[in-house]
């Protein structure tokens, strides 16, 4: 370990476990205070330094209940919303690592299916890792086809290297040209046998997007002839799997939907666990909508959204 990373591994035990003061410690090891302070603030952002509170906030617990019985829902964990938005995911995805690894340790075997997203690529970096020969991860949608490490294909291939899982992907982009051009690339067989593989997961994390610039499938996946503003008119509050929905979680009349590449919603809805990994109040809407449209069982968000999708009206 070079000389630099040990001393901050040593400033870190000396302030978090063993209580010594920023200034105790840059006498302990001769240097500056201010040293000391940017060591202890660089373990926390690289994630030597991971703290964990042992208590829940009453309000994020009250969410959690309201959410299960107003949607029905097998189980929601809400975390305490940050003050910065951007981290946000970052704070999804380390309830929903812990969420997942507690279920594969449970149960080690069978298909664990993945989407895309900057929650999931938050989540991986918190799932704890293992040997889980008899699981196989699996893509439920094509991606992108240029390199990045949101897209499902890396999405897929990490968490299938945490758990030395087997790992298959749906090598297609996320949409067809048309879709009739759908049709005849799902009719391969190598695409039969991938979505009979998809459609017997046990259980799958997704997460959703929105129709703003901060919608990933927005800026990097929608095809160049297709416009916001035209799916928003057909009644579209964002989309999962890449397939748009309205507000009562029902595919929206637009053939965007008919060239996804992707497990279709009917069948989603069969997967015994779906987690629904995604917060910000900026997907209140498309969240709520997942929900109402029983496209996920288990919801992991923060307080600020939950509190938001309860006040959204049914209709």
């Amino acid at each position: 370990m070079p000389e630099e990373a040990q001393t901050q591994v040593r400033a870190a035990w000396l302030y978090y476990v063993e209580g010594l003061t920023q200034a105790e410690i840059a006498e302990r090891l001769k240097m500056t205070r201010l040293r000391v302070n940017r060591l202890l603030a660089e373990a926390r952002s690289s994630g030597l330094v991971n703290i964990t509170i042992n208590s829940r906030l009453e309000s994020c617990v009250r969410l959690e209940r309201a959410l299960v019985t107003e949607f029905g829902l097998k189980d929601a964990v809400v975390v305490p919303s940050p003050a910065d938005p951007n981290q946000v995911a970052a704070q999804i995805g380390k309830a929903a690592g812990d969420f997942v690894s507690r279920i594969i340790e449970e149960r080690p075997s069978g298909i664990f299916g993945v989407g895309w997203g900057g929650t999931l690529r938050e989540t991986i970096r918190h799932v704890r890792a293992g040997q889980y020969r008899g699981l196989t991860v699996t893509s439920m949608m094509g991606g992108l086809t240029y390199g990045i490490e949101i897209n499902t294909f890396e999405i897929a291939s990490r968490f299938a290297r945490l758990w030395q899982a087997e790992c298959h992907y749906l090598a297609a982009p996320i949409y067809a040209g048309t879709p009739q051009s759908r049709d005849t690339i799902l009719a391969q067989d190598v695409f039969e046998a991938a979505f009979a593989r998809i459609r017997a997961t046990d259980v799958a994390i997704l997460s959703a997007g929105d129709l703003s610039e901060r919608s990933l499938l927005v800026r990097y996946g929608l095809p160049g002839d297709i416009r916001v503003e035209e799916l928003a008119r057909a009644g579209a509050v964002g989309d999962i799997l890449g397939q748009f929905i309205d507000r009562s979680g029902q595919a929206i009349g637009h053939p965007i939907n008919s060239r996804a590449i992707a497990l279709p919603l009917d069948q989603l809805r069969r997967i015994p666990t779906v987690i629904l990994a995604s917060g910000g109040t900026n997907k209140a809407d498309i969240i709520a909508a997942s929900l109402r449209g029983k496209l996920a069982s288990v919801l992991i968000t923060d307080e600020d959204a939950a509190a938001a999708i309860m006040a959204r009206p049914a209709h």
